[in-house]
C-alpha cells in the first residue's frame, strides 16, 4: 500500500472574521431568514391563577414520548415546525387529539391530559411536551410521571401535577369539565390543589413535588421567560 504520506501541521491556521463583529459596531434591526419549515416556538405566558380547562384525553399506565409525539422520516424533519409537529401529537392512541385540542383553545380554554402510572416514559423528548403547550394543554394530571419528561413540561410551561388520592383517577372521564384556582398560592406555599369537576360535580385534591427553582419556572411560564426574566432584573 506504500507509506503513509506525512502531515504537516501549519504553526497557525487560517480564519475568517466576516462572521464577528467588532463591539462597537452598530447593528440595525436586522430580518432574520427562515426556511420555510422554521416556525417559532409557542407564546410562554405566566401561569394564571385560575385555570378552566377540559380532560380532551385519558390515558392509561406507561404512555412514552413516542406515544406522545412519534419519531419516525415523516414526523422528525418537523422538528423545527412546531404547528406541524403538533398535528401528530397522541395520535397513535387518538387521531382526533390534536383537532380536539385546538378547538377547546379556539373557544378559551386549555386542556388537561390525565394519565396513570409512569407518564412520559421513554426517550427525552423535549417536543412531546412542546408539542402539548402549542395545542394548550396546561396541566398533565397523573399518578406518577417519567423523571425527563417531567422536567421537560416545566421546562416547557406545561403544569405537571399529581393526584393525592390515585382512586380520583377513576371519577374523570374525557370531556370533564375541570377548574382550579388559587394556583399561584398553592403553588409558593407548597400546599394541595383543590379541582372542582363541574361536570361531575366532584372536588378533589392534587399535588406536586417542585423545588424552589422549579416553582419560580412554572409561575414564569417556562424555562426561557424565567430566565428572560432573571435577565431583566
Amino acid at each position: 500500500l506504500g507509506a503513509m504520506p506525512e502531515l504537516k501541521i501549519p504553526d497557525k491556521f487560517a480564519a475568517s472574521l466576516n462572521f464577528i463583529f467588532p463591539e462597537e459596531a452598530k447593528i440595525g434591526d436586522e430580518e432574520i431568514t427562515r426556511g420555510p419549515n422554521i416556525k417559532p416556538l409557542p407564546e410562554f405566558t405566566p401561569l394564571k391563577d385560575k385555570i378552566s380547562c377540559s380532560a380532551t384525553i385519558k390515558l392509561g399506565d406507561n404512555i412514552s414520548t413516542d406515544d406522545i409525539l412519534p419519531a419516525g422520516a415523516k414526523i422528525l424533519p418537523l422538528r423545527s415546525n412546531i404547528p406541524a409537529i403538533s398535528e401528530f401529537t397522541l395520535t397513535r392512541i387518538d387521531e382526533n387529539f390534536p383537532k380536539r385540542a385546538k378547538g377547546i383553545l379556539q373557544g378559551g380554554k386549555n386542556s388537561t391530559i390525565i394519565a396513570g402510572e409512569n407518564y412520559g416514559q421513554g426517550s427525552s423528548r423535549e417536543h412531546a411536551a412542546i408539542a402539548l403547550r402549542y395545542l394548550g394543554v396546561s396541566i398533565v394530571l397523573a399518578k406518577s410521571f417519567a423523571r425527563i419528561h417531567r422536567s421537560n413540561l416545566i421546562n416547557f410551561g406545561v403544569v405537571p401535577l399529581l393526584f393525592k388520592n390515585s382512586v380520583d383517577y377513576d371519577n374523570i372521564s374525557q370531556g370533564d369539565e375541570l377548574e382550579l384556582e388559587g394556583i399561584i398560592g398553592c403553588i409558593k406555599q407548597s400546599l394541595p390543589l383543590k379541582i372542582y369537576n363541574k361536570t361531575k360535580n366532584l372536588v378533589f385534591k392534587a399535588k406536586f413535588e417542585f423545588d424552589e427553582r422549579e416553582k419560580q419556572v412554572i409561575l414564569s411560564g417556562g424555562l426561557l421567560p424565567f430566565i428572560k426574566n432573571k435577565n431583566e432584573r
